[in-house]
C-alpha cells in the first residue's frame, strides 16, 4: 500500500524541513545541539503540521539510536514504563509522545525518573500551552521549543517541491495555477496540505488537462474532506461559530457547535478553556458568576472527561449565552496596553511608591500619601496614575445593570476627574 504523499515527503534532514528557522538553521539552537549530539528532553509546542514529529524523527535518524513512538490517546502508563524497562537495557534512547498534553499526572509522573536519570531523551509534542497541560516537574526536566506556523511562501514552496520530487504526482504532470485555496483549506498545516494536494490530483478531472485552480480545489475538497477535523481549518471555524453564538446569545447555535465539537473528538479542556476565556472576555462584570461557573465547568471536565462532561460543558455552554454581556474590561486592558506602548515606562508618583527605608523616606517616597480608609467613603481622591497621563479614562463600563452600579459608584467619587 502506498503511503500518503505528506509520508512520502516527509524530511529526513532539517535541510529539508520548511520553515522554522529559528530552531533549525544555521547556527540555530536546535541544530547546533544536533551537530554535537547532545539533546536534552524537550517538548515541541506548535500548530499542527509545522513538523513537531517530523524534527523528532530527523533527530533520531541523525543520532541513529534507538526511536520509539507513543500517541498519548492510545497508550498507558503500562507502555510508557514497557518502552523504559527496553531503555534500561539500551545506551541510548528516545522516546517521543505525541499529543503529551492528553497525558494525565499519573502518565506524565511515570516518565519523571527515566528522563531525570537520562534512562530515556523525551521529545513530546503539543499544540496546547505546555504550561497547562505538562505537569510542572516534568517540564522542569526538559526544554520547550516554539514552533511558527507556516507561512504563505513555506507553504507554497512545499506544493512545487511536491510536483518536482514525488514520483507519483511528477507521473500525473500537474501544474498548480493558483496556490490560495490549497493555503486556506490547509489552515497552514503542511500535513494536511500535501494530502490535500494529493486527493485533488487523484481527483482531477480529465478536462483540467493537468491545471489545478482554486474553483477546481474547492470542488474536490468540499465533497472529500471530512465535515470536522480537531487538527485542520474546521477546528478553528467551529470553536469561532460556538464563541460568536454564546456572544450573539443564541444557547441554540452555541450547543449546536458544541455538539459538533463533541462528536469530532474535541479535547475537553480545550472547550473548556475557551469558555472560560469568553467568561471573562465577552461578559466580565455584567455578571461575575460566569468567570465562577466557566472555572468549575474547566475543573469539572478535567476530572471526568467524555462521554459525561458533555452535560457539564451544555451547561456552562447555555448559561454564557444567555448571560448580559460586556467586553468592558477586555477593551479596558487593551486600552492600557496601548498607553503602555505609547508613553514607555512612565514613573510611579512619588506619593504612592513604597518606602521601606529611610532613604527612601528621605528621597520622599510615599510622602503625602492619602490612606482611604481615614477618609469619608474610604475614598481620597487622590491620584494614581504618572503625571504623563493624568486624568485618563481607561475603563468605560458596559451598559447592563451590574456595570450601570459601577458607573454610579465611579460617578459619585470620580464626577471632577473622568467623565462618568
Amino acid at each position: 500500500m502506498t503511503p500518503p504523499l505528506a509520508e512520502r515527503l516527509r524530511p529526513t534532514t532539517l535541510d529539508e524541513l520548511s520553515g522554522q528557522q529559528h530552531l533549525t538553521g544555521q547556527g540555530s539552537i536546535l541544530r547546533t545541539a544536533l551537530e554535537r549530539g547532545v539533546i536534552p528532553s524537550m517538548i515541541l509546542w506548535g500548530p499542527p503540521g509545522v513538523g513537531k514529529t517530523t524534527i523528532a524523527n530527523i533527530i533520531a535518524h541523525t543520532l541513529k539510536v534507538p526511536f520509539y513512538t507513543l500517541s498519548a490517546i492510545s497508550s498507558g502508563v503500562k507502555d510508557v514504563r514497557d518502552i523504559i524497562e527496553k531503555a534500561s537495557t539500551q545506551e541510548r534512547v528516545i522516546l517521543f509522545i505525541d499529543e503529551i498534553h492528553r497525558f494525565n499526572k499519573g502518565q506524565q509522573d511515570a516518565l519523571l525518573g527515566a528522563v531525570e536519570k537520562g534512562i530515556i531523551t523525551l521529545i513530546g509534542a503539543t499544540t496546547e500551552n505546555p504550561s497547562f497541560e505538562v505537569n510542572s516537574a516534568l517540564l522542569s526536566r526538559c526544554q520547550v521549543y516554539v514552533l511558527k506556523a507556516l507561512e504563505y511562501d513555506d507553504l507554497v514552496q512545499l506544493l512545487n517541491h511536491a510536483i518536482l520530487e514525488d514520483e507519483y504526482l511528477r507521473i500525473a504532470s500537474v501544474t498548480i495555477k493558483e496556490y490560495e485555496a490549497f493555503i486556506q483549506l490547509s489552515g497552514g498545516d503542511a500535513r494536511k496540505l500535501l494530502n490535500l494536494l494529493e486527493l485533488v490530483v487523484q481527483n482531477l478531472p480529465s478536462d483540467a488537462n493537468g491545471i489545478i485552480t482554486n474553483e477546481l480545489v474547492i470542488s474536490i475538497a468540499q465533497h472529500k474532506i471530512a465535515l470536522y477535523d480537531k487538527q485542520g481549518e474546521q477546528h478553528y471555524d467551529i470553536i469561532s461559530a460556538f464563541i460568536k453564538s454564546m456572544r450573539g446569545s443564541d444557547p441554540n447555535a452555541a450547543v449546536y457547535w458544541l455538539a459538533r465539537m463533541i462528536e469530532g473528538g474535541e479535547d475537553v479542556k480545550f472547550i473548556a478553556r475557551r469558555m472560560l476565556i469568553f467568561s471573562s472576555e465577552d461578559i466580565g462584570n455584567a455578571n461575575p458568576n460566569a468567570l465562577l461557573l466557566a472555572n468549575a465547568t474547566f475543573d469539572a471536565v478535567s476530572k471526568i472527561g467524555y462521554p459525561e462532561s458533555r452535560i457539564i460543558l451544555s451547561q456552562c455552554a447555555v448559561y454564557l449565552a444567555t448571560s448580559v454581556k460586556s467586553n468592558a474590561s477586555y477593551m479596558a486592558i487593551g486600552d492600557a496596553l496601548g498607553l503602555v506602548k505609547q508613553f514607555g515606562d512612565l514613573p510611579v508618583p512619588l506619593h504612592i511608591r513604597n518606602a521601606p527605608t529611610n532613604l527612601m523616606k528621605n528621597l520622599n517616597y510615599g510622602k503625602n500619601y492619602q490612606y482611604d480608609h481615614s477618609s469619608d467613603l474610604n475614598f481620597s481622591g487622590q491620584e494614581f496614575l504618572p503625571n504623563e497621563i493624568q486624568n485618563q479614562k481607561i475603563y468605560e463600563p458596559g451598559k447592563n445593570t451590574r456595570e450601570e452600579e459601577i458607573r454610579k459608584f465611579l460617578k459619585e467619587r470620580w464626577k471632577e476627574k473622568y467623565n462618568y
